[in-house]
């Protein structure tokens, strides 16, 4: 948007784009895409405004693509069940209405105050409606840049997200302690395969043999049976 254009805004659209600037480093071209990002379906009944649902569904794909980008060249060696667990605890609906609450969506969302609406998951929904906005607006690199400074960055070190999603010994452990279970690893072989250590270990629940893993050390192939017990175990 230039400098003259923005003289041509009235008062609500200079504060869109001024919460759109200021929240998420990024200024508006088309206001009207942030008007209808920022419009709720209770207000359209009887009027010719459009809802941010289309623009919602459009971030919400935006979102997903550029969160499973960035973590895949952040962890080159995570499995897709690794990585698909790490997203879900970025974009879940949940995170997304924190976000969105901090950020005061709710200031400029032009929505019907007067009907019985579901609050918790208003400014949420508005936000990937933005991002659906700014890639309309901007493109690609322009909304990668305002997903990773509001969303991305919020979790700080990757590197201990991946370390708690992939702990599978310790979540295997504290089940088994909930459930007053013995758990037990059993090392099955230990031999040096092209002068490197190869072990396989079982996991043991109850005597009961369940996962097996192996790995170039103990730890490491504990971790492996660890996983594969709590897959058949259901997951939990």
């Amino acid at each position: 948007m230039s400098i003259f254009s923005r003289f041509l805004l009235n008062d609500d659209e200079k504060k869109i784009s001024n919460f759109i600037s200021d929240k998420f480093f990024y200024k508006p071209k088309k206001i009207k895409l942030f008007i209808q990002a920022l419009t709720h379906k209770s207000k359209t009944f009887n009027s010719d405004k459009q809802s941010n649902e289309r623009l919602e569904f459009l971030g919400d794909a935006i979102l997903d693509a550029i969160v499973a980008d960035f973590l895949c060249r952040e962890f080159p060696n995570s499995d897709e069940g690794q990585l698909t667990r790490i997203k879900s605890k970025i974009v879940n609906r949940k995170s997304l209405s924190s976000i969105g609450i901090d950020m005061k969506i709710r200031a400029v969302l032009d929505y019907d105050n007067s009907r019985s609406i579901n609050l918790a998951s208003l400014e949420g929904n508005a936000l990937e409606a933005i991002i659906g906005a700014i890639y309309l607006d901007g493109g690609y690199n322009q909304v990668k840049k305002s997903i990773v400074k509001i969303i991305i960055s919020r979790y700080g070190d990757f590197a201990d997200v991946l370390k708690e999603e992939i702990d599978f010994k310790s979540k295997l452990h504290i089940w088994c302690q909930r459930k007053r279970y013995a758990l037990e690893y059993k090392v099955i072989s230990e031999k040096i395969i092209s002068g490197s250590w190869d072990y396989s270990i079982e996991a043991y629940i109850n005597n009961k043999p369940y996962g097996q893993g192996r790995g170039p050390n103990k730890k490491v192939a504990e971790q492996i049976a660890s996983k594969e017990t709590i897959e058949l175990l259901g997951g939990f």
